[in-house]
């Protein structure tokens, strides 16, 4: 049987579907072009952008404006200035030979740019997007050039790019305060590193795509430019005591020199500088400290090492015995416990035995009977002793630490160094003798002001400070940073009494020449020897307030080892030396004089004037602590003392061999 096929027949209806779909897709295909042909029209030059961007896209960094630094009156002290680079794009420029020409001329004509330098780079580097040509141009360089390149379409593959360089207008003004920052603006030293992220901003960004003519097209995310500070710094009193600096450098030299002005109700840092002075606009050049031949004899490790110590703030980072400077501490500690009273005496033969040693005081044959206010004002080591004594070492210890002693005392300055102060524990009979008279232990310039602020302005101590405001790019305030109290030291009433003694002692006593006619200065000196001890070196000082009895200003001088002098141990060259720095200064800071306060000053009658009769016993070795040699170390200050060095050569000699006894003795005992 044969099979049969059926055969679909093309039905009318299958031939209208049909019809319908390809109408519908007609009339899809008919809308697509025309939208193809609107955006053609519409859109079509912002998607050739696109397409072209993908092709020749670049971008390029927007710095950030590092925030100024400003004195306390708004003075600018630190700021970052707009900079240009002529920035060239090789793969650009070739993809344009026809501009190329015209390009190389502009370059010649403007910026004296040789075709071959440019040739040079378009061989080495073609695809290459940035190559700089030109660095650190000013506005008034890239002004001309920049209306040239928008004028003349020949001109081709040529921009400019920001940056900003730090400077520092006056150069080497408070070094030590404000450290100085790397190229890409990180700071070092001072308060460009402390203050690192404050100053600093955030970087914007440009980016950029050429058209369907070459011509570049931008897009910019502006940057966020860094914040200022407004420090504590008077610029006329910094440059007062750099100036006085360098002159008694000139004159006379040192070993090191440090001058802190501070305000004591409040902690702001006036003005300090110390003998490592260098310009903040090129710190690593070393040509004006040390001469050719040294430099190039210096490995690199050297010429680090010599770089790190003039750029360390030594205010703050070196330690140091204070010698009598401290003894306003002692007295103080004492009276604040009710220890001993203004009213109490003492008598000085000319030296304690401790432990079985001898400790001898300045005068060498003894004060005779003083007063409290005479302790101070003759500087006497027996008289401390004998406080100290009664004191305690516990009672001794924890007033150091009140005074911050021992620790940092928190300013905004990286660098800060401790200092070193006994253990309860290492404070024996000898060390807690020797510690009441600023031996055996170390500290920084900064602790010895803050602490004696407070001695002075009624007991309240704060912590030192070199920045009270920020502000934004607009000048706008972000934040203040207001006068920080850590703690009470003293009562008013030990203040007042420490206060009318300086003021005594710049009068009538061992600070006398520390005084500026018309002024009332309270203050008071210090002489130590350095260690190895009997070398001849000393660091002699000052530690006063002015006005002394409602003070403006804490000043503190300290020399260490000056130079050409016929003894080291004189306390007058520092007081001196302040007594010069105050002339100048006081009235630039608004002090102006007041004339003597009669009512506090003694009847030159009731006082005892045992051992003032020669300037060498008095004037230039009235807080001398030859005596009190106990330790070899200065650095670590750790340990114990030992009896050749409390009976030292020098004393032996002076005192014509009638303690040889005594200290053999000693030298047998524990």
């Amino acid at each position: 049987m044969q099979k049969t096929t059926k055969i679909r027949r093309f039905t009318s209806r299958m031939q209208a579907r049909l019809l319908l779909v390809f109408c519908v897709i007609t009339l899809l295909s008919i809308g697509l072009i025309g939208r193809l042909i609107y955006i053609m029209q519409t859109d079509g030059e912002r998607y050739a952008k696109q397409v072209l961007s993908r092709q020749s896209y670049v971008s390029a960094v927007l710095p950030y404006k590092r925030g100024e630094i400003l004195d306390r009156d708004g003075t600018v002290l630190a700021r970052s200035e707009l900079r240009y680079r002529l920035i060239l794009d090789p793969y650009n420029l070739l993809e344009n030979e026809d501009k190329i020409p015209t390009t190389l001329e502009a370059l010649k004509s403007h910026y004296g740019i040789e075709a071959e330098t440019v040739d040079t780079i378009l061989k080495e580097s073609p695809n290459s997007r940035y190559k700089i040509l030109l660095d650190d141009l000013q506005l008034a360089q890239v002004e001309d050039f920049k209306k040239l390149i928008k004028e003349d379409k020949k001109i081709t593959a040529l921009w400019f790019e920001e940056k900003y360089v730090r400077t520092y207008p006056y150069n080497t003004l408070a070094c030590d305060v404000l450290g100085f920052t790397s190229a890409d603006n990180k700071g070092y030293w001072g308060i460009e590193e402390y203050y690192n992220e404050e100053l600093n901003g955030i970087n914007g960004r440009e980016y950029g795509y050429y058209d369907s003519s070459l011509n570049i097209e931008r897009i910019v995310k502006k940057p966020q430019n860094g914040n200022s500070v407004v420090t504590t710094i008077d610029i006329n009193a910094q440059r007062i005591i750099q100036k006085h600096i360098k002159r008694f450098n000139e004159e006379t030299g040192s070993l090191n020199i440090g001058v802190l002005i501070m305000d004591p109700n409040n902690g702001d840092i006036i003005a300090m500088a110390s003998n490592e002075e260098y310009d903040l606009n090129s710190p690593r050049d070393l040509s004006g400290i040390y001469s050719e031949e040294e430099l190039s004899n210096m490995t690199l490790e050297e010429k680090i090492e010599a770089m790190n110590k003039i750029w360390k703030n030594d205010i703050i980072s070196s330690g140091f015995e204070p010698g009598s400077t401290f003894k306003p501490f002692t007295v103080a500690i004492g009276l604040e416990e009710a220890i001993i009273s203004k009213d109490s005496t003492y008598y000085c033969d000319g030296k304690e035995r401790v432990g079985g040693w001898d400790i001898r005081c300045s005068a060498r044959h003894g004060h005779g009977e003083l007063t409290l206010a005479e302790t101070l004002m003759k500087s006497c080591n027996d008289a401390m002793m004998q406080i100290a004594e009664a004191e305690g070492r516990d009672l001794f210890y924890q007033y150091q630490k009140y005074f911050s002693f021992g620790q940092k005392t928190g300013i905004d300055l990286p660098g800060e160094e401790s200092g070193l102060i006994k253990t309860v524990e290492e404070l024996n009979a000898a060390e807690l003798a020797t510690s009441s008279f600023g031996q055996t232990l170390t500290t920084t310039m900064l602790q010895m002001a803050a602490g004696y602020a407070s001695l002075v302005n009624g007991g309240y101590y704060y912590q030192p400070r070199v920045v009270k405001e920020i502000l934004n790019d607009q000048n706008a305030t972000v934040k203040k940073i207001e006068p920080l109290l850590i703690r009470r030291t003293v009562s008013e009433e030990t203040s007042e009494f420490i206060k009318e003694a300086m003021y005594q002692t710049v009068e009538l006593g061992t600070a006398k020449y520390a005084k500026v006619e018309g002024y009332t200065i309270g203050g008071k000196t210090g002489t130590a020897e350095k260690i190895p001890r009997n070398q001849g070196n000393y660091v002699v000082s000052f530690l006063g307030s002015v006005p002394a009895m409602d003070p403006s200003i804490v000043i503190y001088v300290v020399i260490d080892e000056p130079q050409n002098v016929p003894r080291q141990d004189n306390s007058s060259i520092a007081t001196k030396f302040t007594a010069e720095i105050m002339k100048e200064l006081l009235p630039a800071l608004g002090i102006y004089p007041e004339g003597e306060i009669d009512y506090l000053l003694p009847d030159p009658d009731d006082i005892t004037d045992d051992n003032t009769n020669e300037e060498t016993d008095e004037d230039t070795n009235e807080d001398t602590n030859t005596d009190n040699n106990v330790n070899d170390d200065q650095t670590t200050n750790t340990e114990e003392t030992t009896r050749e060095d409390i009976n030292s050569e020098v004393n032996d000699d002076n005192q014509e061999g009638q303690n040889e006894e005594a200290g053999e003795e000693a030298a047998g005992e524990e």
